[in-house]
């Protein structure tokens, strides 16, 4: 049923785009809920935790519904344990350390144009690592459109240049993390079912951060709220629903074709933490860089 709405071109296309708004009501979700639970803003076990246990219950839920689907997709090779490991190390793990501590920092708004950077970083790594995919004028373009627009955001809400390594810097690192990993998973995870990559890379990758977080956690450091735990289910939901989507989508649709939608993510990041964040409001400055950052994802993954 869900294969049929895959490769049809439109349906995909507006999968792809309920995946983007998805990704980007994240900032916004996350933002309140450091709010809302208590975490200092350098708390970095919390966030570790937070992060673990909203990526634990994703996992589980795809894994789940995979093994209503066909049970039979859940089994995994050796090597695919090996692979799924490295994934969930880079693309759970480490990638979400970096945004969750990073996003404490920057606003709402900042982090979801810096945490496309990730889009343009795997552009420029496919250069190295296809042959068919190198980099030309369309794309250059892009790239220096996307980066403009991610120094344009820097000036925030104050037109004033700041830039801190664990809050601009982390979400940098995010993207590159990201970058890498979506690398990994088209040339590692061949052969595996899209939801068995989203739930075993996710389940892996959190268990890392609760294995080091965890123990290091100091007591009173997350006070969890009716409106808190809603906010870690949503985040939960909205992570398992648009990864298992969006490596479907990938198993029947050419990544530059549906990638291309990936410019609605910091527009709706955007607008959502305007809508729901207090004190974030849209200026000229991130009024610019949404419109630089968008038209470079558009203008990288463009295809006539």
């Amino acid at each position: 049923m869900l294969k049929k709405f895959l490769i049809k071109p439109w349906s995909a296309i507006m999968i792809a785009i309920f995946c983007s708004i998805l990704w980007g009501s994240a900032f916004p979700v996350l933002k309140v809920s450091y709010v809302e639970l208590q975490m200092a803003p350098n708390d970095v076990m919390a966030k570790m935790v937070f992060a673990g246990i909203r990526f634990l219950i994703a996992g589980i839920i795809v894994l789940v519904l995979l093994a209503f689907m066909d049970i039979r997709k859940l089994k995994i090779t050796k090597r695919q344990l090996l692979v799924l490991t490295l994934l969930g190390i880079i693309q759970t793990a480490l990638q979400y350390y970096f945004f969750y501590n990073g996003l404490a920092i920057v606003s709402g708004m900042q982090g979801a144009i810096l945490s496309s950077s990730g889009i343009f970083f795997t552009v420029l790594l496919a250069h190295f690592y296809y042959n068919n995919d190198r980099l030309d004028r369309k794309k250059w373009l892009g790239i220096i459109a996307g980066f403009i627009g991610i120094v344009l955001a820097n000036w925030g809400q104050s037109f004033a240049i700041s830039f801190q390594w664990n809050g601009e810097g982390y979400m940098i690192l995010a993207g590159l993390t990201s970058a890498i990993a979506t690398i990994m998973a088209k040339e590692l995870a061949t052969g595996i079912h899209p939801f068995a990559i989203t739930g075993w890379q996710l389940t892996i990758g959190a268990i890392l951060l609760l294995l080091v977080g965890y123990p290091q956690l100091q007591e009173g450091s997350i006070v969890f709220t009716p409106l808190g735990w809603g906010l870690l289910l949503y985040s939960a939901l909205l992570s398992a629903i648009a990864f298992g989507l969006w490596y479907s989508l990938l198993k029947y649709q050419a990544a530059g074709k549906i990638s291309m939608y990936k410019f609605i993510v910091p527009v709706a990041g955007v607008l959502f933490s305007a809508m729901f964040i207090d004190g974030e409001a849209l200026n000229v400055m991130i009024f610019g860089a949404i419109v630089m950052v968008a038209s470079g994802i558009i203008v990288v993954n463009y295809r006539s």
